[in-house]
């Protein structure tokens, strides 16, 4: 599977995911995402990191985020205690308190450096409450959705051989 293949179905999850329009649903204003490169690939998580795979991750969605209008956020991985990666005025603007690291493949993920190294002020943020949420491979991101999640059932329900899990606040 080539990388391109992996923008593809990135924009297509998340572009099905903001088109979930239920009355209770909040707009998304805020979008986290976390992501196995290595689940991915078709490999166990945290074993096989595989940095197009984040990086086609994180243009898909900061390209839908500059299409749509939303902020976005990247979970980092275990090593960096699941902080998240974001712009600099969306963390300020929202009041998140920044911390000082900066991710690494092997430390923080391909997701999460990839979308470091393609923001204009990146930081990195301890928590945050997003309006919706993709966690492909496993990553487990609810911690970082506001109150109350909803699954939502993704056409796209694999990016590569990852499964999608999607899920919005209302």
């Amino acid at each position: 599977m080539d990388a391109m293949e992996i923008y593809t179905q990135a924009a297509a999850a998340v572009r099905q995911l903001l088109s979930e329009n239920r009355p209770h649903f909040n707009p998304v204003k805020l979008l986290v995402i976390g992501c196995s490169s290595s689940e991915i690939a078709g490999g166990v998580i945290g074993h096989n990191s595989t940095y197009e795979y984040g990086e086609a991750v994180a243009r898909a969605v900061l390209d839908c985020a500059a299409e749509a209008g939303f902020a976005a956020a990247f979970q980092c991985c275990e090593h960096l205690n699941r902080a998240l990666v974001m712009e600099r005025t969306e963390a300020e603007a929202r009041g998140y308190e920044i911390v000082c690291a900066v991710p690494q493949k092997k430390a923080g993920g391909s997701l999460a450096t990839a979308a470091w190294k393609r923001m204009r002020a990146p930081v990195l943020v301890s928590h945050i409450q997003a309006d919706a949420g993709l966690d492909i491979g496993g990553t487990l991101i609810g911690m970082h959705l506001k109150k109350v999640a909803v699954p939502v059932r993704l056409e796209q329900d694999h990016i590569g051989q990852a499964i999608v899990l999607a899920a919005r606040v209302r």
